[in-house]
């Protein structure tokens, strides 16, 4: 293939993974606007940012592995037109159950799309310097991506209504799929391997009921008897999936992989750090709207530094990737994007300079350890299972967005409630103590004073569970960096052990 070609095959697939990526991100400037017009509750607002994500991640394995039998061109094309389809569907939605359908669809398509994605690159570039560059621009991407998500539904949102949001996907989705059909090499698929439908529904089961459990644990008036069942659930469905892999001739997700140090440090970076990109931009976003008072695109622009950073730190890693150590390189982004996060917690009640300055340490560290984890999770694995190596990787990032986006979601809502002070002599309805959308919400239909006073509680309590939050995730990033760097370690001691 030539030179031209297989940049041109880059441009295509990294084309489609931008759509997958900002379908991650873009409702957060448009949540706000949703919410009103469709009347979502705070538990309806995080499913419909959830269902993407969580169905995602559990179908990956299995059209990771359904590409490696058929032929990741032609799944990665099927994914297209399921993702237009399902864009269609979302932009139109009536109430937010139609929307949350529209979402589960989009993740179908999605998660037919996103393993496809790595495994052409692996499959197109040969050469070792090439590669490790194309995949530094995907990492730059999938990063990058998912922070203009807000600054595109942003800008859409200045002139359309929140549907626009889906709609953007359509001509992007079938230029890729022209291009794919007339570029893309058909490199056939391997007939003999099995495909496990069944353990792919199990890890899906697994992790809607552990995301379920921590919302309505997190709940204001949630049921802890089904918190506790949904956590039951989930963890035996999790056994049950461990047990089948292990079991299994053809294994959807061969955790033999996991034994591999520099596989393992691979998927926590990309866990890890999809989980703070995503969890601490959702808050974000909210927050500079919610109690800035910023407009959608405003509320896009003032976070740009997170995608320009973690592009050029994506891009610069990439280069470098063949000459240092890959391990050292995600433990110091991780710690980096940590830097960020304090650098930003000192800072966001500040001006408006070391805000950015926090925002784009935080994207550099996060652009560069993803780039770092999707080359050591891709060189690492055996080239025969590329495609399962890629839907893990898929996984991790998906199960980072979910579980970022609920675990920071709930958890703020949580500290929220407690936090929340009804002005004295103040009759409101008690969702205002859910989130501050519903109080905000509430206080359109209060005399102005009793607004104001109701406005500004609302706000202060928000201010806590902001702080709170991004304190946690920044310990949490230093800890990551920890466990990524003592693993990176054994790794070492174990190469040396055997020569």
């Amino acid at each position: 293939m030539s030179t031209f070609k297989r940049w041109l095959v880059l441009v295509i697939v990294s084309s489609a993974l931008l759509l997958i990526v900002m379908d991650m991100t873009i409702l957060y400037t448009a949540l706000p606007s949703l919410t009103h017009d469709l009347g979502a509750s705070a538990s309806e607002k995080l499913w419909i940012l959830n269902g993407y994500s969580l169905v995602m991640a559990g179908l990956l394995p299995a059209m990771g592995t359904l590409g490696d039998r058929l032929g990741h061109k032609k799944i990665f094309s099927l994914g297209l037109l399921v993702f237009t389809a399902a864009s269609l569907l979302a932009a139109f939605s009536p109430d937010p159950y139609v929307l949350v359908v529209g979402r589960v669809l989009l993740a179908v398509g999605a998660s037919m799309m996103m393993p496809a994605t790595l495994s052409i690159i692996r499959i197109t570039f040969t050469n070792g310097r090439e590669l490790g560059l194309a995949i530094g621009i995907w990492g730059s991407v999938a990063s990058g991506g998912a922070g203009l998500g807000p600054i595109v539904g942003g800008l859409l949102l200045e002139h359309f209504w929140w549907g626009s949001v889906f709609l953007i996907n359509l001509p992007i989705a079938i230029i890729a799929l022209v291009l794919t059909l007339i570029y893309v090499p058909n490199h056939p698929g391997h007939k003999e391997k099995k495909w496990d439908l069944i353990s792919s529904i199990q890890i899906m089961i697994a992790m809607v009921a552990i995301i379920y459990s921590i919302k309505e644990f997190a709940r204001r008036e949630g049921s802890l008897t089904f918190a506790i069942a949904g956590a039951v659930i989930g963890i035996a469905a999790l056994i049950i999936f461990i047990h089948r892999q292990n079991r299994s001739e053809n294994p959807l997700i061969d955790l033999s992989l996991f034994k591999i140090n520099g596989f393992s440090a691979g998927f926590i970076t990309a866990l890890v750090g999809t989980f703070a990109q995503l969890g601490v931009q959702y808050i974000v976003t909210q927050r500079l709207q919610l109690v800035g008072g910023l407009s959608p695109l405003q509320a896009g622009l003032y976070t740009i530094s997170v995608p320009l950073a973690a592009l050029i730190a994506g891009l610069l890693t990439g280069s470098i990737l063949h000459r240092y150590d890959v391990i050292r390189i995600k433990s110091a982004a991780l710690l980096l994007a940590a830097l960020g996060m304090g650098v930003y917690l000192l800072q966001f009640n500040s001006g408006i300079a070391g805000q950015i300055l926090g925002l784009a340490l935080l994207g550099a560290g996060l652009g560069a350890g993803m780039t770092a984890a999707s080359h050591s999770i891709m060189s690492y694995a055996p080239p025969e299972k590329a495609g399962m190596a890629a839907s893990i990787e898929e996984v991790a990032y998906e199960m980072g967005g979910a579980s970022g986006i609920a675990i920071i979601g709930s958890m703020s809502g949580l500290v929220y409630t407690l936090a929340m002070k009804i002005p004295a002599g103040l009759q409101v309805p008690g969702n205002v103590e859910d989130s501050l959308d519903e109080a905000l919400l509430v206080a359109e239909g209060l005399p102005a004073q009793a607004a104001e006073a109701l406005k500004e509680a609302g706000r202060a309590a928000f201010n806590q569970s902001f702080s709170a939050i991004i304190a946690g995730v920044a310990l949490f990033l230093v800890a990551a960096s920890v466990i990524v760097g003592l693993t990176g370690a054994r790794s070492k001691k174990k190469s040396s052990a055997q020569s």
